[in-house]
């Protein structure tokens, strides 16, 4: 297909949201909500919870839904038996109820909860995320949604079977449930630095899954070594910038609240030695009048180079808007707006959001403002992948229509 001349593509993109259903505000737990009850029973009472993925993060994170108080925690499914039974014994589950293999999640929401959490390998999400909200449960899905195109659409299209089924779908993404940068990107969109110039984007951070290496030193690399790998497994996680750097990404695709017009990127992997994923990309995104976002990763050590992390900076014509995933949020120029530190987001944005979904679901809320603008952020970082993958420029309305899914071999693994 040849790509659309950049200024009808730009007016294209202005018109639609291609596929996409709407836009929203995410206020995570912010949200104001109906009263309702839920399954008949009494607005108060527990949501009986299942997990699925009871990995590092699957745990970390199912703590906070115990310490909530709200949930009870019904039953955990992951694909190895020692993940299901650590994550059992530390929540009490009884033997009878940690499923194991891959169908595991089936087995799960066959057994009588009314919500799941998906904490598994991106790659999965899509499939999980179908059968949850097909079954009649409510859906706590992680970033990121998925690794490619059709996965994005599927996701989409189970937030919109959710809210036809009266069930509450929540996508977790701790800086928009964030006050701080609520209130940020609020008043950059009532025009506190003006009309946008440009903006920049960076995640500079060191390899956070180190300790999967050592699945992988023996090759062949078994399926089974692989799903113990899957952070450095490109099909199972997206590479890093669907995976890690969908953070600063969808920070500046929820600043611009449209999608981008192209992308036309770069990167490799020169540095880490084991798993097939990029550890850098760099990559241009061109936004819709004239509004361009530079943005870079890197995933091994920056020998103390400054600054690191994920940050976003925005210029405009009145001021500048700069954000820090555990730092400082503030807007410099006309309108000046002095934010604060955002220290605890990522344990707090979680909890943020873990009592938004009760919240929703208590007081039957079915809404679901997370799913379309996570679906859009998810395809910004597939548009960059696919730019630097395939060295050339790649537009909106192309990486939209992509048919092609990725794939992994289960062969050889349990069902």
């Amino acid at each position: 297909m040849n790509p659309l001349d950049p200024k009808e593509a730009d007016r294209k993109s202005l018109d639609r949201r291609h596929f996409m259903t709407g836009t929203a505000a995410v206020l995570g737990s912010f949200m104001i909500l109906k009263p309702g009850t839920v399954r008949g029973t009494a607005a108060n009472s527990k949501v009986t919870i299942g997990f699925i993925g009871c990995g590092g993060r699957g745990t970390w994170i199912a703590d906070l839904f115990q310490r909530h108080g709200g949930y009870e925690i019904a039953g955990a499914a992951d694909y190895f038996q020692d993940q299901a039974d650590a994550f059992g014994d530390k929540f009490g589950i009884p033997v009878s109820r940690r499923y194991t293999g891959l169908s595991c999640y089936k087995r799960l929401i066959d057994s009588g909860v009314d919500a799941i959490a998906i904490e598994s390998p991106p790659y999965f999400h899509p499939e999980q995320a179908a059968a949850g909200v097909e079954a009649g449960k409510h859906v706590y899905l992680a970033k990121p949604i998925a690794v490619d195109v059709p996965g994005c659409k599927s996701v989409e299209e189970s937030g919109r079977m959710a809210t036809a089924g009266k069930r509450c779908f929540l996508v977790d993404f701790q800086t928009r449930a964030n006050s701080l940068f609520i209130e940020a990107v609020n008043r950059v969109h009532a025009g506190a630095i003006g009309d946008i110039a440009f903006g920049e984007a960076t995640y500079h951070a060191d390899v956070p899954f180190a300790h999967m290496a050592k699945y992988l030193e023996n090759t062949p690399v078994s399926p089974e070594n692989r799903l113990r790998a899957w952070g450095v497994d490109r099909v199972l996680s997206g590479d890093i910038i669907t995976e890690q750097n969908i953070h600063t990404l969808d920070v500046a695709s929820w600043i611009m609240n449209t999608p981008p017009v192209y992308a036309m990127g770069t990167g490799g992997r020169k540095v880490r030695p084991y798993g097939d994923i990029n550890d850098h990309f760099v990559v241009f995104y061109q936004y819709p009048d004239n509004v361009g976002i530079s943005f870079s990763s890197r995933q091994f050590a920056g020998h103390d180079t400054t600054p690191e992390g994920i940050r976003n900076r925005m210029f405009g014509s009145k001021g500048v808007l700069e954000t820090e995933y555990g730092g400082q949020v503030l807007i410099r120029g006309a309108n000046f707006f002095r934010g604060g530190r955002t220290s605890n987001i990522y344990e707090e944005g979680a909890v943020n959001n873990i009592a938004a979904f009760h919240n929703a679901i208590q007081k039957g809320d079915y809404s679901n403002p997370t799913v379309a603008p996570s679906v859009e952020s998810n395809l910004v970082t597939l548009l960059g992948r696919t730019s630097a993958y395939e060295g050339r420029q790649v537009y909106w309305h192309q990486l939209i229509n992509d048919t092609e899914k990725l794939e992994f071999c289960t062969q050889g693994l349990k069902d």
